[in-house]
């Protein structure tokens, strides 16, 4: 299975530079409940932006055009069909993690998609490919989250299976 995993406001935003522009301790959580059935794929500067990198319990696999690029605990490939290529010989599910231009390269190969939903506004620069066809996808799952001290923002778990 290849999936999207990531959060959005409710303007399609998922990020402000390098970093996500809200704190959702529930939606790491569940960031890491699914990514852990399998390996994470992202571009260089979202493995660049992950503090303490790389993402332990899961093959890393970062995607970027620079042939001398070097990702410790990780393995870097130049191309999409790199990455499938790997898809193919480990047989593990894959979780494109970000970023957009993942998001974008891919969207026509993804099974499933794995999105949080933040029912709020966020100042931010990085948005979620605004063409992305939903129609493609039916939602199978959605929950929502719970709103706490440490959740404060309301939030909604979706799970979308392609048609």
């Amino acid at each position: 299975m290849l999936a999207y995993v990531y959060a959005e406001d409710e303007n399609g935003l998922i990020g402000k530079g390098d970093r996500l522009p809200w704190r959702l301790p529930a939606d790491v959580k569940f960031f890491k409940e699914v990514t852990m059935q399998g390996d994470v794929v992202m571009g260089r500067a979202t493995y660049e932006s992950i503090p303490n990198r790389p993402l332990k319990g899961r093959r890393n696999i970062v995607l970027t055009h620079n042939p001398d690029y070097e990702a410790p605990g990780a393995i870097v490939v130049n191309s999409k069909k790199e990455v499938l290529e790997l898809y193919e010989k480990y047989a593990e599910d894959f979780y494109i993690i970000g970023g957009v231009s993942l998001f974008k390269i891919f969207e026509d190969d993804v099974d499933y998609l794995y999105r949080t939903v933040i029912h709020d506004e966020f100042d931010g620069n990085v948005y979620f490919p605004d063409d992305f066809d939903y129609n493609e996808f039916e939602l199978e799952k959605s929950w929502d989250g719970n709103v706490d001290e440490n959740n404060k923002h309301p939030h909604t778990f979706e799970i979308w299976k392609r048609k």
